[in-house]
């Protein structure tokens, strides 16, 4: 068989692209910095449209989740997925519903300032303090960000900094902020299969191209989990927020570049 004519892989651009793609995934499925994964989709749609994209990642994801459950089962938040986990849900029918009429730059900017706002919150909220103080639990705003994280990652697999700008301010162990978001990512992204499958979204060539993919995948996922096992609470999150800084200012970016040449 010609994989080069099964996948979108045909050039070696192209497949570096989608193994750095997925190498990022899969370090933030294994716990290492939930922004990494938001810079699959922008990678890839330098070279496919955007949903093609994401359709071709998310055979990935499924992989990687399946493989992230293992590695931290045990570890988890029960009360932040019962408040959270509804909320997705909503947040993937209207995505499902919008996708025809919302752009991928306007997506793009959402998540990147979501995010920022995110950072800019903690940043300020830390001045004058000598350490985290855990936030209080809000139903509301678990809803609200809940249903956000479910959208965003509907129409561009990115919702962990919707995720995080609720879950992350609780300062819960790292291991159990990693096992919690894994369950989430892990629920949120089998349900995507449904809508995305009525889309028409799954072909022969990216399901091919999911598969060559698969084992970067599950061994960046393990290095991951590997790292983040290791590490204090007190790196963990500064390293959390430094990337999830750094992503959405490259999302605001992007996304108002792309608004601004489409209105041209």
């Amino acid at each position: 068989m010609d994989l080069a004519a099964l996948t979108y892989f045909n050039d070696l651009p192209t497949l570096m692209l989608g193994v750095l793609a997925v190498f990022l995934v899969g370090l933030s499925k294994g716990g290492l910095g939930g922004a990494m994964a938001l810079i699959a989709v922008p990678l890839l749609a330098f070279v496919m449209p955007p949903m093609q994209a994401a359709a071709l990642l998310l055979p990935v994801l499924l992989a990687m989740d399946a493989m992230s459950l293992w590695a931290w089962r045990g570890y988890y938040d029960k009360q932040l997925l019962l408040q959270m986990l509804p909320a997705a849900v909503l947040g993937i029918v209207i995505g499902a519903s919008a996708v025809s009429i919302t752009s991928d730059d306007f997506v793009r900017l959402l998540v990147g300032l979501v995010a920022l706002l995110f950072v800019l919150r903690v940043a300020i909220g830390a001045r004058g303090k000598t350490g985290g103080v855990p936030a209080r639990r809000n139903g509301l705003l678990a809803t609200i960000f809940g249903t956000l994280a479910g959208f965003t990652s509907f129409v561009a697999h990115a919702g962990g900094p919707p995720f995080q700008v609720y879950a992350m301010p609780l300062r819960l162990d790292p291991k159990i902020f990693t096992g919690t978001s894994v369950i989430f990512f892990a629920v949120v992204n089998a349900i995507k299969v449904i809508p995305y499958a009525a889309l028409g979204e799954f072909t022969a060539q990216s399901l091919w191209s999911a598969l060559v993919l698969l084992p970067v995948a599950l061994v960046s996922t393990f290095v991951g989990a590997a790292i983040v096992k290791r590490m204090r609470a007190e790196v963990f999150y500064p390293l959390m927020y430094g990337m999830v800084a750094i992503v959405a200012c490259k999302l605001i970016y992007d996304g108002l570049s792309g608004m601004m040449t489409g209105g041209a």
